[in-house]
């Protein structure tokens, strides 16, 4: 199963490309998705929306996890997040994806086992769990990774095969 797990952000989308093979996962492609700031907001949204577009096009997922949107003070900085997952979400529908979405504390439990996780801690075991040689940078792509892993942590044999088409 190809999993891609998404940060969502306006000036920086992070995204990350696992197989999960029986237990084992690996690593098909990670990085991030950047529009320039000073750019008019609906170009910008147009901008994730092609790359997003392109991604999928290329990397064919069959399940797009994308972390749920938490904020506590900013809410002009939510409502744009907020918007750049919508677009992300328009484009995996019409990639023929199915689309997931996980809290911080959903994917903290199961990248670290640990809710209350800090953010390095999330870091260290992506890279940990993934064999990775160093902790992918920007912060936003580790997070995407972290995304993509609790979507194969938390996916049921039943769940694995509706995605494919199975009906029970």
């Amino acid at each position: 199963m190809r999993i891609i797990g998404i940060d969502p952000g306006v000036a920086i989308l992070g995204y990350g490309v696992l197989d999960r093979m029986g237990n084992r996962l690996k690593v098909v492609d990670y990085g991030s998705i950047q529009t320039p700031a000073r750019t008019a907001k609906a170009t910008r949204l147009k901008q994730i929306y092609d790359a997003a577009t392109q991604l999928f096009s290329k990397t064919h997922p069959d399940v797009v996890a994308i972390e749920k949107l938490f904020f506590n003070r900013n809410t002009t900085t939510a409502f744009d997040v907020a918007q750049a997952r919508g677009v992300v979400m328009l484009a995996a529908e019409e990639a023929g994806a199915t689309i997931t979405e996980y809290t911080p504390m959903e994917v903290k439990m199961a990248v670290v086992g640990y809710g209350g996780a800090k953010k390095r801690q999330v870091q260290e075991m992506v890279k940990t769990l993934l064999c990775l040689a160093e902790i992918p940078k920007p912060d936003d792509v580790a997070d995407a990774l972290g995304v993509a892993i609790c979507q194969a942590h938390s996916t049921t044999f039943t769940d694995r095969m509706s995605i494919r088409g199975w009906k029970e």
